[in-house]
């Protein structure tokens, strides 16, 4: 093996070889083993050179497809998080594919338990948590049977759709496992459900360019494994928030399960498809901890290369991690060279691979410094180019990707919402909550639910930023389906094998009735009613709305709040839905064409008007919004907390984008009574007839007089008026 080069990081064909580069500051020397096809190791090969932490090599006439994977040796000294082990062959972390199916063995653990069953209880290997490695003796067992091997992959130079390049005033976002919406689609192909192809197959194509969303956020596609306490369970990761390599595509969803090339160019190919239909492509990334899970996990990549370096560790104890995601671990982002990593990815999906946006799971995560959470991180600022100073920052490949944080974490202080920086975007689980408080017909939630409906200025506005800031949703993977929030007001989780203990306790849910499936038409009715009532909030309110996929049909997860390990038909999208009630979602397809077509619902910038809280002076339609009671008048301040009804106006602040859209403006009357309320609108001038945009009544509203609608109970009507 040759000197190589310390740059990049991972392994580069050249056309005559390879060069190998892996960074770890510990390490007392590092071996590249080279496997064949059929995975049996063929040499073992020292990287002749250390440079800046950063060790290389170049082999002369090695080739795309090639297997290898990293041994790095180094000391053993898990009470103080040095955690080398020769034995255990390493996923380079920089790897673009992975070949091989991963399996859970004792092989996998760095340490020998003694008893070897360490792997049948993923986290608990028969310690107790803390002080526990002064017990660890270093295991002998080889692992390299049990792990995916790395693949050298050629550049690709994939033909490259033009890129939708929605704006975020007019995007509406679909949230879809590719597991979970293919795998009952009755026209994908059986051997293609549940891959990338299947995405990208016809039907489903058409179906998302009908429905009239214009990003698809998928669930995650990097490369993960199933955790050791579901495979006892007879159960398998169905999420993929398990990651164990930043770059490979999860071989899973690849059509032969094959791995290199194929994976990436499904993946590649996926992605221009849907493009083609006018459609973003948004992907949910995990940066916040690895599929490595606690101390006593098994070892097949970060752990084994430096330990210290990609993970945090307890200031007083750096054998255990700080596990601010609940995991086991916690990313360190403090640390320059995991910053660099999460960079390198980002990069690699948005420019090579196509991908328009992320939304980063417990992204409170890569914000976290020893301190707690700063705004100011650098991670943070180098993914939105704010470091223009250091290389890494002034690429501009990120430019004009669109980023979504998923505001929080299990950690001190880890509830974020509201405080990332102006390029982000936020999931706003307050939206989530108010909606479904409201039209339940809890008491004195009105004023919360206008803040929700307006966009959250009170979240976002005071830092600048616009009303894309807030991702409203009232639904997503996370938490009851659209259908289960209305037929359950518990969890039902006792299939995930833990109790019923998991998932979210408080869901703002309601059975209305009897828990489960209902016969009784007086109660379909009435949930069919709500789940409009929610979507029609949705994508009637300033921000950018989520939808999650399979709710626009009535798919259930029977009561499952948590379906992370359901990767069966509890977690797989049910499409006869479509069947048994096609009028809801043409209902739903109306409502998207509405908010796409009229711009006041999709306003840039946030309107104003008189406050939440009345003390304004009375103003019709020249305010660009009003908060109206039902009699007609401004909403005063001992009516948000007494009335379960209100109209907000919209008015048309005269500065329209270039939209053949003519509405100056807009009436939406929300009762979440139990009777029927009659409402007066205001006045406008000049005098104009209101008319019928959406209604979610079973018939349509009555009109009593000029400006006197009356709605039924749990209703809500959208009039226009230009």
């Amino acid at each position: 093996m040759q000197r190589g080069c310390r740059d990049p990081l991972g392994a580069h064909w050249d056309g005559e070889g390879v060069n190998f580069a892996l960074y770890s500051s510990l390490a007392e020397a590092v071996e590249l083993c080279l496997f064949d096809a059929r995975g049996s190791e063929t040499a073992r090969l020292a990287l002749p050179d250390q440079d800046d932490d950063i060790w290389h090599g170049y082999l002369p006439g090695c080739k795309p497809g090639q297997r290898y994977g990293y041994r790095v040796h180094g000391r053993y000294e898990p009470t103080q998080g040095l955690r080398f082990n020769a034995n255990k062959l390493l996923i380079d972390p920089y790897a673009r594919a992975l070949d091989g199916r991963f399996s859970w063995s004792p092989a996998l653990f760095d340490f020998d338990s003694g008893f070897n069953s360490g792997f049948d209880t993923g986290f608990d290997t028969g310690f107790n948590p803390g002080g526990v490695t002064e017990r660890m003796r270093i295991s002998s067992l080889d692992s390299a049977s049990c792990v995916p091997k790395c693949v050298v992959t050629t550049a690709q130079n994939f033909p490259a759709a033009v890129r939708p390049n929605i704006p975020w005033s007019k995007t509406i976002i679909y949230e879809a496992n590719v597991r979970g919406f293919t795998m009952r689609h009755p026209a994908v192909a059986e051997s293609e459900r549940g891959k990338f192809r299947a995405m990208h197959n016809a039907a489903i194509l058409d179906y998302l360019k009908a429905l009239g969303i214009t990003a698809i956020e998928l669930m995650p596609v990097h490369a993960f494994i199933d955790e050791a306490f579901l495979v006892k369970r007879g159960l398998r990761n169905f999420w993929g928030y398990n990651s164990i390599n930043f770059f490979a595509p999860e071989v899973r969803y690849a059509s032969d399960n094959a791995a290199g090339d194929n994976a990436i160019g499904e993946f590649h190919e996926m992605v221009n498809a849907i493009h083609d239909a006018g459609i973003e492509v948004i992907l949910d990334v995990v940066y916040n901890h690895t599929g490595e899970s606690d101390q006593l996990g098994p070892t097949l990549s970060f752990r084994g290369i430096d330990n210290l370096a990609y993970y945090r560790t307890l200031p007083n104890d750096p054998g255990c991690y700080v596990n601010d995601t609940g995991c086991g671990n916690t990313l360190n982002v403090d640390h320059s060279r995991v910053r660099e990593l999460v960079l390198a990815s980002l990069r690699y999906w948005h420019r090579e691979m196509g991908v328009d946006g992320f939304r980063f799971d417990l992204a409170a995560g890569l914000g976290r410094t020893a301190e707690g959470f700063d705004c100011d991180h650098a991670l943070l600022k180098q993914i939105t180019g704010q470091i223009t100073h250091e290389q890494i920052a002034s690429d501009g490949v990120l430019k004009g990707a669109k980023l979504i944080a998923e505001p929080w974490d299990v950690g001190p202080v880890g509830y974020q919402l509201g405080q990332f920086p102006r390029a982000w975007s936020e999931w706003n689980d307050r939206y989530r909550d108010s909606a479904r408080r409201f039209w339940r017909g809890d008491p004195g939630q009105a004023g919360e639910f206008a803040r929700r409906l307006h966009g959250s200025a009170d979240l976002f506005e005071a830092s600048g930023r616009e009303p894309n800031a807030s991702i409203n949703l009232v639904t997503s993977h996370d938490g009851f389906s659209l259908t289960d929030v209305v037929s359950y007001e518990s969890r039902h989780n006792l299939a995930n094998g833990e109790n019923n203990c998991d998932g979210h306790a408080f869901n703002f849910s309601c059975n209305y009735g009897i828990e489960g499936p209902a016969s009784k038409q007086s109660i379909k009715k009435r949930r069919r009613r709500q789940r409009l009532n929610l979507l029609a909030t949705l994508l009637l309110s300033q921000g950018t709305p989520m939808l999650l996929g399979g709710d626009e049909f009535g798919n259930s997860q029977q009561g499952n709040n948590n379906a992370y390990a359901q990767d069966n038909e509890t977690g797989w999208l049910d499409w006869s839905g479509l069947v048994t009630d096609p009028a809801f979602l043409t209902q739903v397809r109306e409502l998207i064409g509405l908010r796409r077509n009229t711009v006041l619902l999709r306003q840039a910038q946030y309107l104003h008007g008189p406050s939440l809280d009345g003390h304004l002076s009375d103003v019709k339609v020249q305010s660009n919004i009003a908060w109206h009671h039902p009699d007609g008048r401004n909403m005063a301040v001992s009516d948000w907390e007494q009335t379960q009804a209100l109209t907000v106006i919209l008015a048309s602040p005269g500065n329209q984008e270039n939209s053949p859209d003519q509405t100056k403006v807009l009436a939406i009357m929300l009762n979440a009574s139990a009777s029927t309320v009659n409402f007066t609108l205001p006045e406008v001038s000049p005098p104009n007839t209101w008319r019928l945009a959406f209604s979610s009544s079973d018939t349509p509203p009555n009109q009593l007089g000029k400006h006197v609608w009356q709605l039924q109970d749990l209703s809500i009507v959208c009039l226009r008026q230009g």
